[in-house]
């Protein structure tokens, strides 16, 4: 089977498949195709694709010529028109807010798989590409904040008297929220955590976090990792204890996203103006409106003395490990599709495959939910 290893946008350092992850491929009898300078900015350069075996490439020629093209962003909708229509796309399609997409891939009878819909389950768990790259996104924003920060991270005793330790607020305790509030704690935070799911108390707490609970949330466990809308009570009871914890709090980091929806918003201004100067807000929702109200996607803003940074993808801060933690979750889902005789094969039955497959031969298999 013929591999096509895309690379990605300008803005984004990182590459679907490192070189290791090739040279298995490669021994495991298929051919690769790398497109020139694809490693580049995650400090993967072609001579280490090539060292592996595979061919360097232009886009145009891969495009033309794999079975199977793979990337993390989507190619742009204009590329379709000029691929191999035998090729199978694996990619972040990210139906939910792209509504449009399955209908454009089918109506050129084009083959789409989105990593970003393989289902959270234990079987799949190796190939979950969204749980890789938040862990990454948690660890950065705790760094991003302290960066911001103008204070200590860390209670310090010097001879010319005691700093107290920040406060650092976690909202969504998923596995960015997590991994977040573990680097808060390693950097000697004192560290809190909300999120609707009671059932991520104790984790929060074995990390060393304090975990903030509102009674009466809706707790549905076939999300997918997601949050949930809440009722409108709810939402009162939990904007009131967060307004008291932010203005307490010396960094929040915000998490919490509903999958096809506008992301929450936790943060009103009203609140943003109680908290002290210097502060730092990073809102790792704001791809899909953020969870503050003054958050600007990909934009640090500063607002009453407290500084916004909004950024969904802060994986792309670390492009040497989100690269080949990608990389290893993209080998093991392609895996699901390797035949005996290295071909393509694909089961709308199994339970990865169906429902990660958005169209396939122009058959549409996804349904947007209404």
């Amino acid at each position: 089977m013929q591999i096509g290893i895309l690379k990605e946008p300008e803005h984004d350092p990182r590459v679907c498949m490192v070189p290791d992850t090739v040279h298995t491929l490669i021994e495991d009898g298929h051919t690769v195709l790398v497109e020139k300078g694809a490693g580049l900015q995650a400090f993967f350069d072609d001579q280490q694709y090539a060292d592996t075996g595979a061919s360097l490439a232009d886009r145009q020629e891969i495009l033309k010529a794999s079975l199977v093209a793979c990337s993390i962003t989507p190619l742009k909708d204009d590329e379709y028109s000029r691929v191999n229509k035998d090729a199978v796309f694996i990619s972040q399609f990210e139906p939910f807010a792209r509504p449009d997409i399955p209908d454009l891939l089918a109506s050129i009878n084009l083959s789409a798989f989105s990593l970003d819909m393989i289902p959270r389950i234990t079987l799949a768990q190796s190939m979950d590409v969204l749980s890789s790259m938040a862990s990454i996104a948690g660890y950065k924003a705790v760094l991003l904040a302290a960066g911001h920060l103008p204070r200590y991270f860390p209670m310090l005793t010097t001879a010319a008297g005691s700093i107290p330790p920040a406060k650092a607020l976690i909202l969504g305790a998923g596995v960015a929220g997590l991994q977040a509030i573990a680097t808060a704690r390693r950097l000697g935070a004192v560290v809190e955590a909300f999120d609707t799911r009671s059932v991520v108390k104790e984790e929060v707490e074995s990390l060393g976090g304090k975990f903030v609970m509102v009674e009466g949330a809706r707790d549905e466990k076939g999300a997918g990792g997601y949050a949930v809308e809440q009722s409108d009570e709810y939402k009162k009871k939990q904007q009131e204890l967060i307004k008291d914890r932010i203005a307490k709090s010396d960094v929040v980091i915000t998490t919490a996203q509903l999958r096809g929806r506008p992301a929450p918003t936790l943060i009103p201004e009203s609140t943003v103006k109680l908290m002290r100067p210097g502060s730092v807000i990073i809102d790792l929702a704001s791809s899909t409106g953020g969870n503050c109200e003054l958050s600007k996607d990909r934009e640090t803003v500063k607002h009453y003395g407290v500084t916004i940074v909004g950024d969904s993808n802060l994986s792309a801060l670390a492009p040497v490990h989100a690269s080949m933690l990608y990389s290893k979750n993209l080998f093991n889902y392609l895996k699901v599709f390797i035949a005996e005789d290295k071909s393509f094969s694909f089961d709308p039955e199994n339970p990865v495959a169906g429902p990660s497959c958005l169209v396939y031969q122009g058959k549409r298999y996804y349904q947007h939910p209404t």
